[in-house]
């Protein structure tokens, strides 16, 4: 988000103005996200970059909503906060069902899998595409779910839930939470020798999973939208971003990035900083060339081209999978 503004900062800013970045924290927590939407409503912010997750995402809607502030989201991707029928709100990543339906497309076609673990940890992002992809594997016959339950975020010994899943023998365990906990639980997965592969959805798709997973993470499937590095118009992008931060890239940093030129383009088109003249520009964005491919908006703010890949990990580096 700081390299987008900058980079129209350095060409005159929106309407001759600077843009500033206000920047409030919504670590994954409902009420702390509300707050902090509460704080940018009272600051007057024109538009909002974010939040990253559905939890926090689908509550701050509302107010956004209501403070008629446009919202272009760069990773929450639970269905329903498009489907709340709320015309302030878009994303430029894909959503749960989508990739619910990729997973059980690979699950059941590519791996031919016939007995599948899903593991969420409860959260709205988890718990959604936990049951998004249940829901697209019942579509394949002979496939069934084995066992389906949430584990507790946070927890650094899962030997207990994973020996129960043990007994289930499954083809395939698919983990649908966060980075944090998934790093280590595909450590304990190969620990106790659970039968089969272990896929997990694209909240894993950060550098911790591979440091908290060890040699083990080259085990893994990542179901994701392709990341920077895999994305051939972003490599100025991470080259730019890599020299300013010395690290690289985070999985939604390219997606943050279109969502704000996209946000400041439409605040240009608008000629106006009124939450409701930006609000109908954003509807009219049509095969606008962001980093992460086209981008249009369908009239519920939904991407309407969205690709997934499956990634593993090799030499400590997330890579696309030859499956």
């Amino acid at each position: 988000m700081k390299l987008a503004v900058a980079t129209w900062n350095k060409t005159g800013g929106v309407m001759g103005k600077s843009i500033t970045l206000d920047a409030q924290d919504s670590p994954c927590n409902p009420q702390v996200a509300v707050t902090a939407a509460q704080k940018l409503i009272t600051d007057g912010v024109v538009g909002v970059d974010g939040p990253y997750c559905s939890g926090d995402a689908i509550p701050t809607s509302l107010l956004f909503y209501r403070a008629h502030i446009p919202v272009v989201d760069p990773a929450a991707t639970n269905p329903k906060l498009t489907e709340q029928g709320f015309n302030n709100i878009f994303r430029t990543i894909g959503r749960d069902d989508e990739q619910g339906g990729f997973a059980a497309g690979i699950i059941a076609s590519k791996l031919h899998a016939k007995k599948v673990a899903i593991i969420h940890d409860n959260t709205v992002y988890a718990k959604g595409l936990a049951d998004q992809t249940r829901l697209a594997l019942g579509k394949y016959p002979g496939v069934k779910v084995v066992f389906f339950d949430a584990i507790t975020p946070g927890s650094k010994d899962f030997s207990s839930f994973l020996t129960q899943l043990r007994t289930k023998n499954p083809d395939l365990t698919y983990f649908t939470g966060y980075y944090s906990d998934g790093g280590l639980l595909l450590k304990q997965f190969v620990q106790l020798q659970v039968s089969g592969r272990f896929m997990a959805g694209d909240a894993n798709n950060d550098p911790t999973f591979i440091s908290l997973a060890g040699s083990d993470a080259q085990k893994a499937l990542i179901t994701t939208a392709p990341t920077p590095a895999l994305l051939p118009n972003a490599k100025g992008f991470v080259r730019q971003y890599q020299a300013t931060y010395h690290t690289a890239p985070g999985a939604y940093s390219t997606y943050s990035y279109d969502a704000m030129n996209i946000l400041l383009r439409g605040i240009q088109k608008a000629h106006s900083t009124t939450g409701p003249a930006i609000i109908r520009a954003l509807h009219t964005v049509k095969n606008y060339h962001g980093i992460t491919g086209l981008i249009t908006f369908n009239a519920k703010g939904d991407r309407t081209q969205i690709q997934y890949i499956v990634e593993t990990v090799r030499n400590g580096h997330f890579v696309r999978a030859s499956i």
